[in-house]
């Protein structure tokens, strides 16, 4: 015997997903009734949860400087004792 408990995450995961279309279908029928146009706003793709390495460049060893040849501003090192009054 399985618990319902167990089972609910199976029934919840899809609705949860349709939730979004139902919005736009609901408003869209609302919209309809007022005469109005209602255009669906664009979503954001899904995110990839693989993140690949980033890759070493060993062809440019210089720091601030890209392949490009554009500089980039590079951070110095803090002493400890230096901060900031005002």
């Amino acid at each position: 015997m399985v618990c319902i408990a167990c089972l609910l995450p199976l029934f919840l995961v899809p609705i949860v997903n349709l939730l979004p279309l139902l919005f736009d279908y609901i408003v869209g029928k609302v919209y309809a009734l007022f005469g109005w146009e209602y255009r669906k706003p664009e979503r954001a793709p899904p995110a990839c949860p693989y993140k690949p390495a980033a890759r070493q460049e060993s062809g440019n060893k210089v720091e601030g400087i890209h392949a490009t040849g554009e500089q980039v501003p590079v951070s110095k090192a803090v002493a400890p004792g230096d901060s900031k009054q005002d």
